[in-house]
């Protein structure tokens, strides 16, 4: 499908940006949630900080593009799922470097 946009008038190019936007906006927040899918509310998994330091915790909720995830320290960060990597018995799933094993609490 090829779109001549040498004949759309002023306000049918912003028209058309508009609906471009929205789609591109709608295709992230699908991926997204397709990144969420794979995660269930009370997964232990781990991400790195900005600082590149491993990060752990729980989730606790589900956002409209990121996940809730209260560490082992208490405190409360927001991440996109998609560098999130599940924790299994002390390890990541995605073996993504090394991760001191935690205890279970039952």
């Amino acid at each position: 499908m090829s779109i001549d946009i040498d004949k759309l008038s002023e306000a049918e190019l912003i028209d058309l940006n508009h609906r471009i936007v929205e789609r591109l906006r709608f295709m992230g927040q699908m991926r997204a949630h397709m990144s969420m899918l794979e995660f269930s509310i009370g997964d232990r998994v781990m991400f790195y900080s900005d600082r590149m330091e491993t990060v752990s915790g729980v989730i606790t909720r589900y956002n409209k593009k990121t996940v809730t995830v209260i560490t082992d320290d208490g405190r409360r960060w927001n991440v996109s799922p998609g560098l999130l990597s599940k924790v299994i018995s002390g390890r990541s799933q995605a073996s993504v470097g090394t991760i001191t094993p935690i205890a279970s609490k039952r």
